[in-house]
């Protein structure tokens, strides 16, 4: 005979296969006495299953409506976590709707002691800033991008930036180092030409800071590629099947974060990093240093280590912090600095600064 619980989930599958069962026909199935099959029906409902009983020669039972979920039993904190997660999904512009009604759904057959501690839960979901800018992402359009991965089948789409051009994301050879940009902002955009579809091989689909991104090899740029996927528009038929190919780094969540700072992909250190001592307490510059390494020197001293995808960038964000700066390393740091000093300078007695290469304003 199975042990209980497995005799358990055993009952509920077939309560959940047909609308009216005999309790001699669940013995039967089941291999044990109908006296068993009264015991596991009363389990069932003590989990909150409503099954519910009904006349005849040799009685019967069914699953009520409302009912329809898979032979899953959760536990207390299974529960919890389930529905902090859908209602945390409620919010989603491209799930949310769903998420909501699986709420609903998950909600109706549960205890009624766990629908109490449900009801109880109330979750804020606060967006990325700048996460408003970003187009939906339909349900269909991330379901048919995970399918041509799952069938590792190329895929041709069309691209477009917000104003309707053709772009891709590029990765680190692509990073636009403009002097003064601070951030991933910088992320270059290639642009393809308008009408040509790109070609890609397919093989994750990632979220970062609020928004869908799909990471394929580019066929016609012969690089990784990572794609807003509110920006795609895929075409058909789909290309051939390829073999999967191995991502720099250690896993796609490693690639995508070194992308996103500037690197190949296969290292999430930041490309360009350096060391000040800011004329700040550790306490005051912790809070605001990301990533990097605050060490206390004094009451009113310390050193920071930090990185970012450009040297501007990094002195840039450095200079943020509004105190003295002593530059430690590296030269290219201090260099930078000298950069933005004289730019500075040049705006503050309302000159033109022209940097080597660039061509002043009109």
């Amino acid at each position: 005979m199975q042990k209980t619980s497995a005799r358990l989930l055993a009952l509920l599958s077939l309560l959940q296969t047909h609308r009216d069962w005999s309790g001699d026909d669940l013995a039967g199935r089941l291999g044990i006495t109908p006296r068993t099959v009264r015991r596991d029906i009363d389990r069932l409902r003590e989990l909150g299953y409503p099954v519910r009983a009904t006349k005849g020669p040799s009685g019967g039972y069914r699953l009520d409506a409302g009912a329809h979920l898979p032979p899953l039993l959760f536990d207390d904190g299974q529960a919890v976590a389930l529905a902090l997660a859908l209602r945390s999904a409620a919010t989603d512009e491209t799930i949310g709707e769903d998420a909501a009604r699986a709420l609903v759904a998950v909600r109706q057959v549960m205890p009624s002691r766990l629908r109490r501690r449900i009801d109880t839960l109330r979750v804020t979901a606060v967006r990325p800033p700048g996460a408003g800018s970003a187009s939906p992402v339909g349900a269909g359009l991330l379901a048919e991008l995970g399918r041509v991965i799952h069938a590792r089948e190329e895929l041709r789409f069309d691209y477009g930036d917000d104003d309707g051009g053709a772009a891709g994301v590029s990765g680190a050879a692509g990073v636009s180092r403009a002097a003064g940009a601070v951030g991933v902002a910088g992320v270059s955009r290639a642009a393809g030409a308008v009408g040509r579809p790109r070609r890609v091989q397919p093989h994750h689909l990632v979220t970062w800071r609020g928004r869908w991104y799909l990471v394929a090899w580019d066929l016609d740029r012969d690089d990784w590629r990572t794609f807003r996927a509110d920006r795609i528009r895929p075409r058909t038929p789909t290309g051939p099947r390829f073999t999967p190919r191995e991502l720099p780094g250690e896993d796609v969540a490693a690639f995508v974060a070194g992308r996103f700072r500037g690197t190949d992909g296969s290292t999430t250190d930041w490309p360009c990093r350096g060391e000040v001592v800011l004329g700040l307490p550790a306490e005051a510059v912790a809070p605001f240093a990301r990533d990097g390494i605050v060490e206390e020197l004094g009451p009113d001293r310390c050193r920071l280590t930090l990185g970012s995808w450009s040297w501007t960038g990094l002195a840039t964000t450095i200079g943020h912090f509004d105190a003295d700066i002593q530059v430690i390393g590296p030269p290219e740091l201090t260099g930078a600095f000298a950069e933005l000093a004289a730019r500075y300078a040049a705006a503050a007695a309302g000159r033109i600064q022209v940097s080597p290469g660039s061509t002043p304003a009109p």
